[in-house]
């Protein structure tokens, strides 16, 4: 159905952004997880093992001419609700994407490349030393429309909890989900946006506080899937 309306069954509240939907939207009435078996999601083990043999596309690694080099960090860590990501909203005093849940991350500087612009960002952004991570591996490369940036995922893993605290301005708030609780029925949503020369499908987590959604939802998607899917 096209319109306005977010979705017609009964999902948590989310976070208080206006999403830019387009004219032409709707929603896609199906949750991947449903069927799957997604205990995976409580090993941190297994959700290593599963990014550490996944090889990302290489066409997509190619950044477009004009398009900004950036990297964020995917941090995660294992406690009694399973593996846990690491997450921020961004600052409502930010030129793009304000007030949005993304990851730790930023451009690459000169020299840098996108695991070392990660675990930089991460310790600039939230405090989290870089000694303290154990890269994982990369996950496929996307670009955002906003920002013109070409976002390289570089997933992480801590033995321990970090604490999840702002450091600097940019930030708003840190905080982890579980991501056996983005699989919930009331918590995924995607929906079909198109406009008058691209259509796109797009993820959302709704949860009781904050929606997270655009590349950050994609990103959080894919590490889910390889772990579930992983043999």
């Amino acid at each position: 159905m096209v319109g306005r309306q977010r979705q017609s069954n009964a999902m948590r509240v989310g976070g208080s952004q206006v999403i830019p939907r387009p004219n032409n939207f709707r929603t896609i009435d199906h949750n991947p997880f449903a069927n799957l078996d997604t205990s995976a999601l409580r090993s941190l083990e297994v959700v290593s093992s599963a990014v550490s043999a996944f090889r990302p596309d290489q066409i997509l690694r190619q950044p477009l001419e004009t398009a900004r080099p950036s990297a964020v960090l995917v941090g995660l860590f294992e406690s009694t609700n399973g593996v846990e990501a690491i997450l921020t909203r961004r600052s409502q005093s930010l030129t793009n994407h304000r007030g949005e849940i993304s990851f730790p991350g930023g451009r690459l500087e000169n020299g840098e490349t996108a695991v070392d612009a990660a675990l930089r960002e991460t310790h600039e952004e939230i405090g989290i030393a870089p000694s303290d991570a154990q890269i994982m591996g990369e996950l496929n490369s996307m670009s955002t429309v906003v920002s013109n940036s070409h976002i390289v995922p570089i997933v992480a893993s801590y033995a321990n909890a970090p604490a999840l605290r702002a450091v600097n301005s940019e930030v708003d708030r840190v905080f982890s989900v579980p991501l056996l609780e983005l699989t919930r029925q009331d918590t995924y949503s995607q929906e079909h946006w198109v406009f008058s020369d691209r259509e796109f499908q797009i993820n959302f987590f709704y949860l009781d506080d904050e929606t997270v959604w655009g590349a950050t939802a994609r990103i959080l998607f894919q590490v889910m899937m390889l772990a579930i899917k992983h043999k």
